[in-house]
């Protein structure tokens, strides 16, 4: 018996501007790619402020550990294919350049040695200047009681030429000459919304987030970030922006919404440069962030 299920995946929309002012909750109302280191469409709708896709997946009596041709809508190829998007974001991200999976096209698996290799055809977009290439992935699942990242390749050369150097150089300029440290608060706010002058910051937070999904990700898990519950810029080091950002995922397997504190260093020449990834501990009477499930 197959069972339905809707995945929430959000594509992002670019925005320039300089980030300025601190948002809080909405009350109650009516390529030269810098160096980062370490599913079928059915409808669209607005959530967050934003355009989102429902992806609606069927489930079938698909063994999660089958080899051989995949379905591509299926939760094996899917899992292995949101792997990609967080490697790509690690490598070639930036405040104005976000990668996020639009399709798969075809996957296969095989077992090797004592991992898992995914073979897959996916389309790739990059969010905040709507362009979609479709690209050829490995992903590697290592096995045994020793968790390690999983280890991607990706050729995706079209989007990896989008050259976001003008914007990406404002944005530090702004940010380092600002007389007052910038800050903020629940992006996206109670209904979704992000200010415009805050998107930078937001997308910033999905392309550091992305070195922790990629840490994290098993064959058995399926991560999206949900929310930058609060995000600081620190004093500039050395020339490189420095925030400490308090980040929200959503596991959308266990339905677990999962709190991390992420200390990190950016720069237009030198990408993200995470100096710190620290679990929080669980916090049973936080507000659940809108719109995750």
């Amino acid at each position: 018996m197959s069972l339905r299920i809707i995945v929430v995946l959000a594509v992002l929309t670019g925005v320039t501007g300089s980030p300025g002012v601190t948002i809080r909750p909405v009350a109650d109302s009516a390529d030269s790619a810098h160096p980062n280191s370490v599913p079928e469409t059915v409808e669209e709708t607005e959530i967050f402020g934003q355009q989102i896709q429902l992806f609606e997946e069927e489930e079938a009596e698909e063994d999660v550990m089958a080899t051989g041709e995949l379905n591509p809508k299926h939760y094996p190829a899917q899992r292995a294919a949101k792997v990609v998007q967080h490697y790509l974001n690690t490598r070639y991200g930036s405040p104005y350049r976000v990668f996020g999976l639009q399709r798969v096209h075809s996957g296969n698996a095989e077992d090797v040695a004592d991992s898992r290799k995914y073979k897959l055809e996916i389309s790739v977009q990059e969010m905040i200047g709507n362009t979609t290439e479709n690209c050829s992935a490995e992903v590697l699942f290592a096995r045994g009681e020793q968790q390690r990242s999983a280890q991607v390749q990706a050729s995706c050369e079209a989007l990896l030429k989008i050259d976001t150097k003008a914007q990406e150089e404002a944005f530090y300029q702004q940010c380092k000459m600002n007389q007052s440290l910038q800050s903020a608060q629940y992006l996206p706010d109670s209904y979704g919304h992000i200010e415009p002058d805050m998107k930078p910051l937001w997308h910033l937070g999905i392309v550091a987030s992305s070195f922790i999904m990629l840490n994290e990700s098993t064959e058995n898990t399926l991560y999206n970030m949900a929310q930058v519950a609060n995000v600081t810029q620190l004093p500039t080091e050395n020339d490189q922006l420095k925030f400490d950002y308090h980040i929200l995922l959503h596991e959308m397997v266990s339905q677990e919404i999962i709190h991390w504190k992420l200390l990190f260093t950016w720069s237009p020449a030198e990408g993200v440069k995470v100096l710190q990834m620290e679990q929080l501990p669980h916090c049973h009477d936080c507000e659940k962030p809108p719109n995750t499930n």
